[in-house]
């Protein structure tokens, strides 16, 4: 094929074409303002078929919608009979994906036909291309060029019921592809003919106010509001000339704004401050439908001190394939779901992640990663012995790092893995502890390494077991095979024998041992959220402060929790000899800012309930004294340090949104009075 520009002097719209035996040629015209162009495209004999068109009808569609959607396809040449055309949607059925029709001939509802220049309706066959299904349609008769074929997906008659649902995410160009065989003998030529169609956000739904948890008094700070659908899509649809009101509590009255919603469906408010330490939240009201939101909890502070980070640790996008499309997983972390940090989560075997999928995900990391803007970490899962070593995510503080294979003897085992490293250059986070099958009973648990343990993702909770109140027992529905709760992960179990660790969450996971999950059908809930306390926004203070257990775990709710004995913040290990004064009293300081009411705080002191508060506003703050003596309370550690308590907290909401705080620990250390020696007791 040969491209030729030429510059025509007139502005009128013109056209030349030339046949001869050998050669076809066919000029294009593209306008401009002020100047033609002409591009002429030659096709030699026998290289290529003329042009055919694709179009789809309707072209643009909303997220989520349901309809009859029409592809027509004009050959640019004559189809002979028994040609077959292989209709793919590009559609695996998972939900939120486009829906995937039947072929059934006595289906009339959500199907898929194709009607030919005679209106007769061919009915296709579905075939498994490469674990995907697509459609095949064998012509009955010959379809000149220039004739028009038209693939329906929907519903047959008047009927407005269960037609084909448009996918429940935004994507522009979105394609559909079709394959021409005229042989019919189903070889098909690797490139397809394509439909493209736009689908865009849907109606408003829901504004989501995205801002820092904590802020100190004066400083400077953007809100970001997202205006979405019911599926989490940005969307500027809405009735024309709708406000927005925004307010929080303390607005001077002088300040009254008034909103439009963007077609962009998202809008930046710089440099907001508030003058006086408190809890705030921002308030939206559609002065329209009177329907009111409210941002999550924001602290502001009397001076500078930590800030509180959101992201997600083990998490797989919706949306992308975290190996097959990289950027784009990132960029759904960072923008769609707002997230300050995120870390890779891959799977280490060869299947999974090959060599160079490694070397472009390590790639796209290292380009995500930017201060003060979103923190992005290179990780990655390894599933070794069950009980003893169990399910792992790996992250690693630092770029260009090599993934750790199961087939590498170098690498087959933790022992090995803690070996070859230092415990600053790799952090090991045991994930569902209590799943039977993939557990960790914490028998040879690693304080060096495994500085926080993944209490919750969305498979379930590993806290304690259902029987003693666990709200998300990690099992399937009815009898089907699948994970289910074993004792031996208990997080409380292993904090009884002063294993030491902070509370971290996961999201969703289709990969690896969680890839039957669906088929079993498995109980799901929300995807966790990880909050990390620290000063600075930046790669290496976040994995410090996760080194330092400085951090908590949610059920995906921006709860925001202080927790504090004798002034030190959760994760902090207390003693007797340096605080004597804790020996007789452990005075505790709690605050919560929930994103709604709260429903229940539990403080656990060793095993029990210590202190149960019920039926609470959005924010409670009180404090607590513990004066029993910790000689009578303390648990005899399974090794030679001292004995100790701890004490961590679940909070809950009215919404079930739940946060778990990473525990405080106090070690008993008492002075042999004879020789002035520290001692356990």
């Amino acid at each position: 094929m040969i491209v030729k520009f030429s510059k025509l002097k007139s502005h009128s719209l013109k056209k030349r074409q030339n046949e001869s035996i050998r050669d076809f040629k066919e000029t294009l015209i593209i306008s401009s303002t002020f100047i033609f162009f002409s591009i002429t495209v030659v096709y030699k004999k026998g290289s290529l078929m003329a042009r055919s068109i694709c179009k789809a009808h309707p072209g643009v569609t909303l997220a989520g919608h349901s309809g009859n959607w029409n592809f027509i396809f004009i050959p640019g040449t004559n189809l002979p009979e028994k040609t077959v055309l292989r209709f793919d949607i590009l559609t695996d059925g998972e939900e939120g994906s486009w829906q995937l029709p039947s072929a059934a001939a006595n289906i009339k509802l959500n199907c898929i036909w194709l009607t030919t220049g005679n209106e007769k309706k061919i009915i296709p066959k579905e075939v498994t291309q490469e674990g995907k299904t697509v459609f095949d349609f064998t012509l009955n008769n010959a379809v000149k060029a220039g004739d028009e074929l038209v693939i329906t997906m929907g519903s047959f008659g008047k009927t407005s019921e269960k037609k084909n649902t448009a996918q429940t995410y935004t994507q522009r160009r979105r394609p559909f592809h079709l394959y021409v065989d005229t042989k019919g003998k189903k070889v098909f030529p690797k490139e397809p003919e394509v439909f493209h169609l736009d689908v865009k956000g849907g109606e408003l739904n829901n504004i989501r106010i995205i801002g820092p948890s904590v802020v100190a008094r004066n400083d400077r700070f953007d809100l970001m509001l997202r205006f979405e659908d019911a599926f989490g899509n940005l969307t500027g649809y809405a009735p024309e000339n709708t406000l927005i009101e925004l307010s929080y509590d303390q607005l001077r009255e002088n300040l009254n704004w008034k909103l439009f919603i963007p077609e962009t469906g998202y809008l930046s408010l710089p440099n907001l401050y508030f003058n006086d330490p408190g809890t705030y939240r921002i308030k939206l009201t559609n002065l329209q439908n009177k329907k009111i939101y409210h941002s999550p909890p924001i602290e502001c502070t009397p001076e500078a001190g930590n800030s509180l980070y959101w992201g997600m640790l083990h998490a797989e996008s919706k949306r992308y394939k975290e190996v097959e499309d990289v950027e784009n997983s990132l960029r759904n972390f960072r923008d769609d779901h707002a997230l300050q940090f995120y870390a890779a989560s891959v799977f280490e075997d060869e299947d999974s992640t090959p060599a160079s999928d490694w070397k472009l995900l390590s790639s796209q990391i290292a380009q995500f990663n930017e201060e003060e803007r979103f923190v992005s970490m290179l990780g990655f899962q390894w599933f070794g012995e069950p009980s003893t070593e169990g399910l792992r995510h790996f992250i690693y503080p630092k770029d260009n790092k090599p993934i750790l294979r199961m087939k590498d003897t170098k690498s087959n085992t933790l022992k090995k893995i803690y070996r070859s490293h230092t415990p600053k250059e790799l952090l090991s986070i045991p994930c569902l502890t209590m799943a039977k099958g993939y557990s960790f009973n914490f028998k040879e648990f690693n304080p060096e390494f495994e500085r926080v343990v993944e209490i919750f993702n969305n498979f379930g909770s590993s806290e304690c077991s259902a029987k003693k109140g666990n709200p998300f027992p990690i099992r399937t529905k009815g009898r089907k095979s699948g994970m289910s709760e074993t004792e031996e992960g208990s997080i409380q179990k292993a904090l009884s024998k002063n294993c030491r660790f902070g509370f971290v969450a996961g999201g969703s996971d289709r990969r690896g041992p969680y890839k039957d999950t669906l088929e079993n059908d498995q109980i799901e809930y929300t995807d966790g959220l990880t909050a990390i306390s620290c000063k600075d926004y930046s790669r290496d203070n976040l994995f410090q402060a996760l080194y330092n257990r400085s951090c908590y775990a949610t059920t995906g709710a921006r709860i925001v929790v202080s927790f504090k004995i004798a002034g030190m913040p959760y994760g902090s290990e207390l003693d007797t000899e340096t605080k004597p004064g804790l020996e007789y009293n452990r005075h505790l300081e709690i605050k919560v800012s929930g994103t709604d009411k709260i429903k229940e705080i539990i403080i656990y002191r060793n095993l029990e309930k210590f202190k149960v508060i019920e039926n609470l506003d959005n924010e409670h703050i009180f404090t607590l004294d513990d004066s029993e003596n910790i000689k009578n309370i303390a648990l005899t550690s399974a090794d030679d340090r001292p004995n100790f308590i701890y004490y961590y907290m679940r909070v809950t909401q009215e919404d079930d949104s739940t946060a778990y705080i990473t525990p405080i620990w106090i070690d008993h250390i008492v002075k042999t009075p004879s020789k002035g020696k520290t001692k356990a007791k």
